[in-house]
């Protein structure tokens, strides 16, 4: 909704061309479960299904899979909560403040291969003093996380680039609204 709303309202086109322009890089991202083993899938997308100059999406895509973890973000921020609920211990203000501001520097600095959201995780539950041991209850389910989450990521730096492309006028939207066609061609 965010994603293909930005797309639509700050961009000026059409939400569903995106959505199937990604779709080979989405499905990339979710088995690989890693934002930069499914960089040159999204690096062609942007190019051949989006429109995106090679010059934007060379620069814009892996900067994106560096440092533009939303999916992280949101599922560190998730999982403390999902902790603390767990061990039955009530957060504070300040807590919900330092979790938000730890899990959105903590995704920052997260290397986009699998796994290392729950790593990071470490770092948040230490934060705020929530226990270690919340760690094994969401290691459980953490890859079918990673998946969900990686898509998120890649999905959103899929959508910077069109939105960086489109205001520095290197967007082809001829390409961009012929993306149904494109996206049969990229998966060959």
């Amino acid at each position: 909704v965010v994603y293909s709303g930005a797309v639509s309202v700050i961009a000026r086109l059409r939400p569903m061309q995106y959505l199937k322009g990604i779709l080979n890089a989405q499905m990339m991202a979710f088995t690989s479960t890693s934002s930069s083993g499914t960089l040159p899938v999204s690096i062609r997308c942007a190019r051949e299904n989006l429109g995106v100059s090679k010059g934007t999406a060379s620069f814009v895509l892996p900067l994106g899979a560096t440092i533009n973890m939303d999916g992280t973000a949101l599922y560190q921020g998730v999982a403390a909560l999902f902790v603390a609920q767990a061990f039955g211990i009530d957060l504070s203000t300040a807590d919900y403040l330092t979790i938000i501001a730890t899990a959105t520097l903590a995704s920052v600095g997260t290397a986009g291969v699998p796994g290392a959201g729950l790593i990071m995780l470490s770092l948040v539950l230490t934060t705020v003093g929530l226990p270690m041991e919340g760690l094994a209850i969401v290691a459980g389910i953490d890859r079918i996380l990673d998946m969900a989450r990686t898509c998120v990521n890649v999905s959103g730096d899929l959508m910077v680039s069109v939105l960086i492309g489109k205001s520095e006028g290197e967007l082809d939207e001829t390409v961009y609204n012929a993306s149904e066609g494109n996206a049969d061609r990229a998966t060959a």
